[in-house]
């Protein structure tokens, strides 16, 4: 872009970047990026104690003395650490591609686009708030058809990859990424400086 006030074209060419950094590299550093750990904890709820590792609090343990939290507070700091390494590499990738293509998109509106992207990750992936959505938009019926046996004999599994709920995590982290991605490019070209 040049100096001058943005045009119609510059707009677009910024928010069709960075939409496909947020769409694009969004499966990286969901799935590859994220620590198997924090993927299997993430969506842990409960008020009985747990240990660092996710393991419950027993009364005949030799563990006694080591910190403690909630199952549930357990589950939001692996949702938290995946959320926030996903972030780093959202933001990451998308300075290094505006950069690449002539662009410095300004801090302050690239942590906003990124910011919505975060808290919306986190939500999201607490699981519990999804399935409200999916339930009051009338999706119930398709996540628990839409399961996956991972072993013979096991049980059926509402989240995770090939269900119907994994599906409609990634359709709704994607379309606020295009969200995130507009109000960047708002922000971006809103009172747009020499630089």
């Amino acid at each position: 872009m040049t100096n001058a006030r943005p045009t119609t074209t510059d707009r677009l060419a910024l928010f069709g970047a960075l939409t496909a950094v947020f769409g694009e590299m969004h499966p990286t550093f969901d799935n590859w990026a994220q620590r198997d750990f924090d993927a299997t904890h993430k969506g842990t709820y409960g008020d009985h104690l747990v240990y660092r590792d996710g393991t419950k609090v027993a009364d005949d343990t030799d563990r006694a003395g080591e910190p403690t939290m909630t199952a549930s507070s357990f589950g939001r700091r692996c949702a938290a650490r995946h959320v926030a390494s996903y972030t780093a590499g959202q933001l990451a990738s998308a300075v290094a591609i505006t950069r690449a293509l002539g662009y410095r998109v300004p801090a302050r509106a690239l942590l906003t686009g990124a910011a919505i992207n975060a808290a919306t990750h986190l939500i999201i992936d607490r699981r519990k708030p999804l399935l409200w959505l999916a339930d009051k938009l009338g999706k119930t019926s398709y996540v628990e058809h839409c399961t996956v046996v991972r072993k013979p004999g096991g049980d059926a599994e509402i989240s995770g990859p090939g269900s119907a709920l994994m599906e409609l995590d990634q359709a709704l982290h994607r379309a606020i990424g295009v969200g995130a991605a507009l109000t960047t490019t708002v922000l971006a070209t809103r009172h747009r400086r020499p630089h």
